[in-house]
């Protein structure tokens, strides 16, 4: 019997409504990686797209710093001495002055257009920023090609760019190749006058020296800037300015100087260090009642602001000496005011002294004088000032030396300005004791010797000198310095006697000194100082007067080294008499009345 094989179960596939799940999931799993591209997309193009703008906005802002201009310095009536002025940097884009391409004139677009005598540039590149800006700067093309040749974004072209120039250059329309940078220039309108005292300053226009370095918080500005976004062609763009501050100017200082009497002195000394063939000279004009300079010199004739300026200081302020015999108007007032001598007292004077093993001698020999105490001062003698001063104690000696301000401040804070050299008496030797009372043993500045006869002739007051009347700073703050406190040296007495004694003294140098209609009372003085090489071998010779004698305005002084004649009289005595003349003609001082009480000299 055969058996039949078994049939097979036929398999199942899967119909249409068995694949839709398995699509929609695939479908599903295709459409969320989309989405989740989408997003990221848009994350992307929201947060990196959001970053890339903002570079985009930090590339097209910038910050331009504005400069305050530095202050202005006047004389008293407001002349200007030194100011600055408006000027600019200008430099280039090597870059932008590669890839420039000139704008051709259509007629209607000539505030961006490019043309030379009309007719369109037909090059591009360097060249053609070459053969518009050339001309202009009055430079070769092939200098300023040079200049623009290369990669760097920065390259100054020329500096002190006067606004004309700048607005000539403007008009070229290069600002994608050149660029201005605002600055100042410092000028002295008047060269030398005061050369050496006002100084000068550095390229930030920062004061290095003299008065322009004593007065800098005063004179230098406060810079300021402005923040915006510009455009390709370097303009701001409008609405896009986010910060801004004010530049501020500096402040003004007035001196106390008055720029006639310095042009005077200045020439009057000149013409007198020349006929005298000194190595320097010096000279100073201080108002009696108030200490104000109306005029410090010397021979120097420096230009201010020059390199000189920066490192030469007025010798009136830095230069040292010995007095001389000008110092024997200390001596002569301290024996009157302790009550030592009046001005009458009477003496026999040789021409030499001995005291303690050490000779004193005067400056000719002669016979036996006989003198008073204002004779003494008049024929200037060594023994004779000695010999009235064998009751004045040595410390008294010292503390007059001070009261008159030898060894201290001026008070005038000028860059190196010194106050001279006065030893503690307590280190003085027996020399020392005596020469002290004639002017030698201690060092003085030509204002400390100006003041001494100052204080004289202001009743025996000693004021506070200045050289800075007012200053004010950007912000408008008063920045006038302090002047010393006035101090009484002497009475009115003593410095009548002693300005008395004076007038005998200049009436002594008539020939030398004498201002027709005014009287004068004056001293001269005559010193030994060092030389170049070391040694006592140089002479200042001086000479002080302070007029009109009657009714004290004016003190004058002139200091010379090494003059042809040795006499301060008959070298510096004419100078102060030609100033002394313009001062009384400028000032309108009425004339003197005649002499009737002059203190007899001799018995």
């Amino acid at each position: 019997m055969s058996s039949k094989p078994a049939k097979k179960k036929p398999r199942r596939t899967a119909g249409p409504m068995r694949s839709i799940p398995g699509r929609l999931l695939v479908m599903a799993v295709l459409v969320a990686f989309f989405f989740a591209i989408c997003i990221a997309r848009l994350a992307y193009i929201q947060l990196g797209g959001s970053a890339v703008a903002q570079e985009a906005t930090n590339s097209r802002t910038v910050t331009v710093v504005t400069h305050g201009t530095r202050g202005t310095i006047t004389d008293t009536n407001g002349q200007v001495l030194a100011q600055s002025v408006e000027r600019y940097t200008m430099y280039a884009d090597q870059n932008g002055a590669k890839a420039f391409v000139p704008v051709k004139c259509t007629g209607t677009n000539s505030s961006i257009c490019h043309q030379i005598d009309g007719k369109n540039l037909e090059t591009k590149g360097v060249e053609a920023v070459v053969q518009l800006l050339a001309p202009v700067l009055g430079m070769s093309e092939m200098e300023l090609g040079g200049l623009l040749a290369g990669d760097s974004s920065y390259v100054v072209i020329e500096k002190d760019v006067t606004p004309e120039l700048k607005e000539q250059v403007e008009a070229l329309h290069l600002s994608t190749v050149i660029g201005f940078e605002e600055t100042s220039q410092r000028q002295y309108p008047d060269d030398t006058l005061l050369g050496d005292v006002l100084g000068g300053v550095d390229d930030s226009n920062a004061g290095v020296a003299g008065i322009e370095l004593m007065m800098n918080g005063a004179l230098e500005g406060s810079d300021g800037s402005t923040t915006y976004q510009q455009a390709s062609t370097g303009e701001m763009i409008p609405g896009t300015q986010t910060e801004s501050s004010q530049a501020k100017d500096g402040g003004t200082v007035q001196l106390t100087v008055d720029s006639d009497v310095q042009w005077y002195v200045e020439k009057a000394l000149s013409e007198g260090v020349s006929s005298q063939n000194a190595k320097w000279g010096i000279a100073v004009v201080q108002e009696v009642s108030t200490g104000r300079i109306l005029a410090i010199a010397d021979s120097q004739n420096v230009s201010a602001g020059s390199d000189k300026a920066k490192t030469t200081a007025s010798l009136a302020m830095t230069q040292t000496f010995e007095p001389g015999s000008t110092g024997k108007v200390i001596t002569t007032a301290a024996l009157i005011q302790e009550g030592l001598h009046k001005p009458t007292d009477q003496f026999s004077v040789p021409d030499t002294i001995t005291l303690d093993g050490e000779t004193y001698h005067d400056a000719e020999n002669h016979g036996v004088w006989r003198l008073t105490l204002a004779g003494i001062l008049q024929n200037s003698s060594n023994v004779g000032t000695i010999m009235a001063s064998s009751d004045y104690p040595i410390a008294k000696r010292y503390e007059y030396l001070k009261k008159f301000g030898i060894g201290q401040s001026s008070g005038i804070d000028f860059p190196g300005a010194t106050s001279g050299l006065l030893y503690d008496y307590n280190t003085w030797d027996g020399r020392t004791q005596n020469v002290v009372l004639f002017g030698q043993g201690y060092a003085v500045t030509a204002l400390q010797m100006t003041n001494v006869v100052a204080t004289i002739a202001n009743k025996g007051v000693r004021v506070g000198q200045s050289l800075i009347q007012s200053a004010t700073d950007a912000d408008g703050n008063d920045m006038t310095p302090s002047v010393n406190d006035s101090v009484r040296v002497v009475d009115a007495t003593t410095a009548a006697d002693t300005l008395n004694a004076m007038e005998s003294v200049a009436e002594n140098y008539a020939h030398w000194d004498k201002i027709d209609g005014y009287r004068v009372a004056g001293k001269s003085g005559t010193a030994q100082v060092a030389g170049d090489d070391g040694s006592l071998s140089s002479i200042v010779a001086d000479y002080i007067i302070a007029l009109p004698a009657n009714d004290p305005q004016f003190v004058v002084s002139v200091f010379m080294k090494d003059p042809k004649d040795t006499e301060g009289a008959f070298t510096s005595g004419p100078v102060t008499a030609n100033i002394g003349k313009f001062l009384m003609q400028k000032y309108k001082v009425p004339q003197s009345p005649a002499r009737t009480d002059a203190i007899p000299t001799k018995w």
